[in-house]
């Protein structure tokens, strides 16, 4: 009879809200033998005392695993250590959650209008305006111009544009560079958490 094989994946993390926590709970596991499938899936992984999160090494559940199934075969097809966070569910305000929207809305808004003018006022656009204008039409630019108008509508379309969104809706199918800067900023998140955890012996893994 040949000899058993079952594929484990990882992702970088993963959020549960029990503290008792099996392998089926963290990770994908696919075997042929479905009654084994099962087996494994029930293994216990970790228990949390407390909300908090803990870094696992792939070999750490390797371990578990043939410590139950002696000559099973398991593939790693994920990532090799990865981060558990256990967190209570809790219920939403909706008032507080707009509230955050909101006061998020205005610091973005505001600091983004003083970024722009800070930046218009070290590059003198006005000065370029006033040529420009005086260059195209022939005579000076009044205080306000369809130059100005058009200017500011393009910075608007521009955003929305570059950000891909029109409320809820997407213009294309492409993540946009929000979203795409914080997959970044979660990898380099979870390397770094992984990193402090293997540093400090935190992390679970074979000895």
């Amino acid at each position: 009879m040949s000899q058993q094989t079952i594929y484990i994946k990882a992702s970088e993390s993963c959020v549960c809200n029990l503290p008792s926590v099996a392998i089926g709970d963290v990770l994908k596991v696919a075997c042929s033998d479905r009654a084994l499938l099962r087996k494994v899936k029930a293994i216990p992984l970790y228990y949390f005392q407390g909300e908090g999160e803990k870094a696992f090494s792939i070999l750490y559940v390797i371990d578990k695993i043939l410590e139950q199934h002696p000559g099973l075969s398991v593939e790693n097809c994920g990532e090799d250590d990865f981060i558990l966070v256990y967190r209570l569910e809790r219920s939403k305000s909706r008032w507080l959650s707009w509230f955050k929207i909101g006061l998020v809305s205005l610091l973005v808004f505001f600091g983004s209008a003083f970024t722009i003018m800070a930046f218009h006022n070290d590059i003198n656009i006005q000065g370029v305006f006033d040529r420009f204008y005086l260059q195209i039409i022939g005579e000076n630019k009044p205080k306000v111009s369809s130059l100005e108008l058009s200017y500011v509508a393009g910075i608007g379309l521009g955003i929305v544009v570059f950000y891909n969104h029109i409320s809820r809706k997407r213009l294309t199918k492409d993540p946009t560079p929000i979203e795409v800067e914080l997959k970044k900023y979660k990898k380099d998140l979870n390397a770094s958490k992984l990193d402090m955890a293997d540093e400090e012996g935190k992390k679970e893994d074979v000895s």
